[in-house]
């Protein structure tokens, strides 16, 4: 009898470490199996927050089935304590082992609200804008002019919660003084700027930022990657180019980024100053007359005089020889290379084409005729 009892113990322990074998393989295969959500979504992660409380949310809307499970898998990989809080772009079809790896994987948040302070040429303003799941696009919420305009209600909410993320976006052309006024007046930075640093050494690029960071260190940053690129662009510099040293090329790459908005032109534009300086003729471009007279602080917002045109100062070209002595803005990586490397032309004329771009020409004649042709088009702009 004892061996009856103990044989049939011992079948029905094979049994039910096989059936318990099977529900731990079924396990995980659900939890690595393809999930139900047919849409993604942005799951947003509260501080202080629990797996539990994931899992639920997780149900709610569609990404799991079995939320027990998702603790279960969680716990089993050692990765219940990792939570992290933050918004998290959940993919269609993710697992739960890749929704997991995402909620506890240390790293800024995928989707949810985004505060970008864009810095342009003739306005600055910040941007409140979300993530849409579906579409991998981003939605604008609200658009203001810090200092000028009133502060909506959306931005002041969004600045209250810890997930939510900041950009500096610095155009190409800005001036340094532009700039030094623009993150004082971002309420998201702290600290003095310091002084304002040599016009042309920021890079115009975008600049990920947390609350409370310093002005200083940023201003710093954006001098750090100016310098990279200085370095980078006269590094490939070709040769016989009228320039003396990476100065000069910040100072005529400046000059470049102002005169063209049209990323095509830009070598064109560098070959008609190339030409200019190698035949001793100045560089007549408006932009540094502009900048003698605004020394960079704020836009001329209207047309040149004659009497302007005609006024001596450092940076004025329809008076001095060459270069003028310092860059007019902070030139991009784009313009830079422009610099070093124009076009192989016999342009020394451009001027606007009314699309956008400019005509160029290699005689005072022909020049001519496209001035007629772009007064043309002006003064029929004018009529209509």
């Amino acid at each position: 009898m004892w061996r009856s009892l103990a044989s049939n113990m011992l079948t029905f322990l094979v049994v039910g470490l096989f059936l318990l074998g099977g529900v731990i393989l079924w396990g995980k295969s659900q939890y690595t199996a393809s999930g139900p959500l047919e849409t993604a979504i942005c799951l947003r992660v509260e501080r202080g927050s629990n797996m539990t409380k994931v899992s639920r949310d997780l149900e709610e809307q569609g990404a799991v089935t079995n939320g027990a499970m998702f603790r279960i898998g969680a716990k089993y990989s050692e990765k219940t304590g990792l939570l992290k809080a933050g918004s998290f772009l959940v993919d269609a079809g993710s697992s739960m082992e890749e929704i997991v790896a995402q909620v506890t994987t240390a790293g800024a948040s995928s989707c949810g609200t985004e505060i970008v302070y864009r810095v342009g040429i003739t306005r600055i303003f910040a941007e409140v804008r979300e993530l849409d799941p579906a579409s991998n696009k981003f939605v604008e919420r609200a658009e203001f002019q810090p200092g000028v305009d009133e502060t909506p209600a959306v931005y002041t909410e969004k600045r209250s919660e810890a997930d939510t993320r900041y950009r500096i976006a610095l155009a190409e052309g800005v001036t340094s003084w532009q700039v030094v006024e623009a993150l004082k007046a971002m309420d998201v930075l702290d600290g003095d700027p310091g002084e304002r640093p040599a016009e042309g050494m920021l890079a115009p690029d975008s600049y990920e930022v947390v609350p409370g960071s310093k002005r200083a260190d940023i201003l710093a940053e954006m001098q750090e990657r100016q310098q990279l690129r200085i370095n980078a662009a006269w590094e490939a510099r070709t040769d016989g180019l009228p320039l003396a040293n990476p100065e000069e090329m910040l100072i005529l790459a400046s000059i470049i980024e102002k005169e063209t908005g049209v990323p095509t032109e830009r070598r064109q534009v560098a070959s008609v100053f190339t030409n200019r300086l190698n035949r001793g003729m100045r560089l007549q471009t408006d932009p540094t007359v502009i900048y003698g007279v605004t020394k960079g602080e704020g836009v001329l917002g209207r047309g040149l005089r004659q009497s302007e045109l005609r006024k001596v100062t450092p940076w004025n070209t329809y008076v001095i020889e060459g270069l003028p002595p310092t860059p007019i803005a902070n030139p991009g990586m784009a313009s830079l290379q422009a610099a070093v490397d124009p076009d192989t032309t016999d342009y020394v004329f451009f001027v606007a084409d009314g699309t956008g771009g400019h005509a160029f020409a290699e005689t005072l004649e022909q020049h001519n005729r496209n001035v007629v042709k772009w007064r043309a088009i002006e003064a029929e702009r004018q009529n209509n």
